[in-house]
């Protein structure tokens, strides 16, 4: 009896709880997160639309005779493009990329394309993970993204090497949309790491820049129920939750309870707390998501930013403006760590470095630990290799740290 009359009471607990949290999220938008960030510059988001274009160029079977191109086109020089991978090529362990010499920008960029809805392959990598499962630096990363990005890496190390070596002055930049942000991303810690595999190369040659929106449709009545009970000060302590890594900069060209699209602002921060990880329930997700758009509104925010920039600005303007962007990167690194020591979130004591996630304490010990390591494996071993031999499986079949 008391389990029936009982029952009425758990369905309207279960109800309230399930509206609340749609009530939050059709009332919460994107820009709420960064309302209060700071505004991007001309200089540091210009690559931005440049890099989207070389993404898209993906999508191209034959660059010479595009079908797809955007406006003005992609921007690439057929000549100069060194690689093109498909599925077949990478017999679905990766997302399809390209690999592009960039001489106009003394660039060298590998782009890797967003999730296929057509391919097992992408659900395969993008579903290899669970809470917890790979951990990676003392933190925790996504198991299906670092595969890979090793599986990336192992197939164009040499190539990378080759040309890091041939082009001193170039940089080294990994860009991707959507699933293919997440594998740029741990590549690029995968190259940080282990530079000796890339000819010791400086980690300030070293950027990344994962492509992504700010929203998400919600499917899982079961997650909405979790994410509802569970207070965000207490995710932001549990270390396996994952994030967007770095400073992040956010498109912003809607608003609530508005209709349409208004001129698009940049605003940049390197945020603690609000960094996108809400579902948002938006009737525009799909749209919002492609990369065709992402590059319009990209191209369409930098054009605006140009407007309002002097012509033909001094040097020595131009040098102290980019000196004071620096100054303003390193106070708000500075702050995102105050700002974790509050929130108590893990591993937040280490000093901030000025070029991106990385810090340089990090960046020491890891040469320690590539000096203690080069006597136990060689610089050939694959990263699949790499990565397996220091795990092992237990007797449930979870996958745990090997113990030494």
């Amino acid at each position: 009896m008391s389990f029936l009359c009982g029952l009425p009471l758990l369905e309207c607990v279960y109800c309230l709880a399930c509206a609340r949290w749609a009530w939050k999220r059709c009332l919460h938008s994107a820009g709420h997160d960064s309302e209060n960030w700071g505004f991007a510059t001309v200089e540091e988001f210009e690559p931005i639309p440049r890099l989207c274009r070389y993404i898209l160029s993906v999508y191209e079977e034959d660059l010479r005779q595009p079908l797809w191109a955007p406006p003005g086109g992609y921007g690439i020089i057929p000549d100069f493009l060194l690689l093109k991978k498909t599925y077949e090529d990478t017999c679905g362990r990766a997302p399809p990329y390209v690999l592009y010499l960039d001489h106009e920008h003394e660039d060298i960029v590998l782009a890797i394309r967003g999730l296929n809805l057509a391919k097992e392959s992408d659900y395969a990598v993008l579903l290899d993970n669970r809470l917890g499962k790979r951990k990676f630096d003392g933190g925790y990363v996504h198991n299906g993204l670092l595969k890979a990005a090793g599986w990336v890496l192992d197939a164009e190390c040499e190539i990378l090497k080759d040309l890091v070596e041939k082009h001193p002055n170039y940089t080294l930049t990994f860009v991707g949309h959507s699933l293919g942000s997440g594998v740029a991303a741990m590549l690029t810690m995968l190259v940080v790491q282990n530079s000796h595999r890339l000819g010791n190369i400086d980690r300030k040659r070293v950027r990344c820049y994962a492509i992504a929106p700010a929203s998400l449709p919600c499917l899982l009545c079961m997650r909405c129920m979790r994410d509802t009970c569970i207070p965000e000060e207490k995710m932001l302590k549990d270390p396996r939750r994952l994030y967007a890594p770095g400073r992040l900069y956010h498109i912003v060209e809607r608003k609530p309870f508005k209709m349409g699209r208004f001129p698009p602002v940049v605003r940049t921060a390197v945020p603690v707390d609000g960094r996108f990880e809400h579902i948002v329930l938006s009737c525009n997700a799909t749209s919002d998501h492609a990369i065709i758009w992402i590059e319009k509104e990209a191209q369409r925010a930098l054009d605006l930013m140009l407007e309002k920039v002097e012509p033909m600005e001094a040097p020595a303007k131009q040098k102290m403006e980019r000196q004071e962007t620096l100054t303003r990167h390193k106070v708000e690194y500075k702050a995102a760590l105050h700002r974790a020591k509050t929130l108590h979130v893990p591993h937040a004591y280490t000093p901030p470095s000025e070029y991106g996630t990385f810090d340089e304490e990090g960046d020491a010990s890891s040469t320690r630990s590539q000096g203690e390591s080069s006597n136990k494996s060689s610089v050939d071993e694959s990263w699949d290799a790499l990565i397996e031999r220091h795990l092992d499986k237990d007797e449930h079949g979870h996958t745990v740290l090997k113990k030494q």
